[in-house]
């Protein structure tokens, strides 16, 4: 077995990468299930499994809902500038962005613009709103660009390793 040296990463095994293939497809999983899947008894797979949580290669569990069914149907692209007058910027720009509601992911970018945000709202009056009373007026933007999703193609969490 290979053992964590302080500040070094452990090295993911064969079966890990399996249990972490296992749970992305489907984290509600038993234990007994998911330890028959990889080869393992079950004490074994839940040991492994803390393990992989506390090293943080799982990060949590989560449920995925349908959007257009609570109403945030609509999905909108925004490419943010800042007005550039120190590096502080930055960091007052993500704070207030990350406290946002609708902005599901937030990037700093490298390019013409910023910052990229993925946004869900109800619909376009609502993201008209949102823009110019939420958006527009949060820290140091000078200005931005939208881009509308007018039909999902492939949205994932699933990572490929």
């Amino acid at each position: 077995m290979v053992t964590k040296k302080e500040g070094a990463e452990r090295a993911l095994t064969r079966i890990d990468r399996r249990i972490l293939k296992e749970l992305q497809s489907n984290a509600r999983i038993s234990y007994a299930e998911l330890a028959r899947r990889v080869g393992l008894t079950t004490s074994p797979c839940i040991e492994r499994v803390r393990r992989l949580e506390s090293d943080g290669y799982i990060k949590g569990y989560t449920t995925v809902l349908d959007p257009d069914k609570l109403g945030s149907g609509l999905v909108v692209f925004v490419q943010i500038r800042l007005v550039r007058m120190s590096q502080d910027i930055f960091a007052e720009f993500a704070t207030a962005a990350a406290a946002l509601q609708e902005v599901q992911e937030c990037f700093l970018i490298s390019g013409s613009f910023d910052y990229l945000i993925k946004a869900r709202v109800a619909d376009m009056h609502e993201y008209r709103r949102f823009l110019g009373e939420t958006l527009l007026s949060l820290p140091h933007v000078q200005e931005s660009t939208s881009f509308v999703v007018m039909e999902e193609v492939k949205e994932s969490t699933l990572l490929s390793f």
